[in-house]
């Protein structure tokens, strides 16, 4: 791998040491990326731990057949399939499970994949390469409401409207299929910013969260790495965008907190519902030193909680 495309693990002790691992335990890691959780927890486990890497990138996919140890296993789905894919590597319960979720810097910096506006090549965005959806073919057929909603709500975008007419008046001259042509009609259209952000910095996140179906995918993983755990087991998520954040912490409040009932039913104590996670510390962010080193940690966000 080129020094170019290296990525580096964003709260990588913090991580491992929230997951409380035990040396003969299960484990998974939901993103695999280049694998610098995995080695850490593979680190960590004894003789009879295991653990299981999942990943949707094939190059992901390809750069794990690097780790040649058999208490690892790693299952090419996207995280989304988390139950199926533990059932892949033949395992019912875990002792905990880790996210870090949001496009990884091999992706954003492989000029190819088209994910960034600082690489002219074709506008492809997805994170698994061999199956979905392009961003140029969604381009080429979503109306101008849907890449409205996809850009303001995605991207938090206020120039959403004139970004999707712009789209659909230019397409009718050419296809949109690179991301120099995607960037510049963002850039023609959005006239104020944010000093040192480039205009198209929110479009582009956008789209990728779309195509990828980033957030949807987070939403069905989470309750499912619940089932999947143990009791005492730990979920540990990492997010980079308050869209992220805010579904992880969502999750952890409503799973931690007893269901609201009308007052007055007939209920005893031990026939009310219960929480099934307990929270673990506050939320934690990178240190400065961390972020001095490595500045796209800088929106980093970790969250912990242990099944009851």
């Amino acid at each position: 791998m080129s020094s170019t495309l290296a990525h580096v693990t964003v709260l990588l002790e913090e991580a491992v040491t929230a997951l409380a691992i035990q040396s003969d335990g299960v484990y998974i890691d939901a993103t695999f990326g280049r694998g610098g959780h995995s080695r850490r927890v593979l680190a960590a486990l004894g003789e009879k731990g295991r653990l299981i890497a999942v990943d949707r990138d094939p190059q992901a996919i390809l750069a794990g057949a690097a780790i040649q140890d058999r208490r690892f296993c790693l299952v090419h789905r996207p995280f989304g399939e988390l139950s199926a894919a533990a059932a892949d590597a033949g395992a019912v319960t875990v002792d905990g499970v880790l996210f870090d979720v949001g496009v990884s810097s091999p992706q954003i910096d492989d000029g190819g994949r088209g994910f960034s506006f600082r690489h002219d090549a074709p506008l492809d965005m997805r994170m698994d390469t061999t199956q979905g959806e392009t961003a140029a073919e969604w381009l080429a057929r979503a109306d101008i409401r849907d890449i409205t909603e996809v850009i303001r709500n995605y991207g938090e975008e206020r120039f959403a409207f004139q970004i999707a007419k712009k789209v659909v008046a230019a397409r009718l001259e050419q296809p949109i299929v690179t991301t120099a042509q995607f960037a510049a009609l963002v850039r023609e259209t959005v006239r104020t910013r944010e000093p040192g952000q480039d205009p198209a910095t929110r479009s582009f996140q956008a789209l990728r969260i779309h195509i990828n179906q980033e957030l949807r995918q987070l939403e069905v993983a989470l309750p499912q790495a619940l089932d999947l755990l143990k009791p005492g087991g730990r979920l540990v998520v990492i997010a980079f965008h308050s869209l992220e954040d805010r579904i992880v912490k969502n999750f952890m409040r409503a799973q931690s907190t007893a269901d609201n009932l009308p007052k007055g039913l007939p209920l005893r104590a031990d026939q009310l519902p219960q929480p099934k996670l307990r929270l673990i510390g506050k939320a934690m962010r990178p240190s400065a030193a961390e972020v001095a080193a490595n500045p796209r940690a800088r929106s980093a966000v970790m969250r912990v909680a242990e099944k009851i």
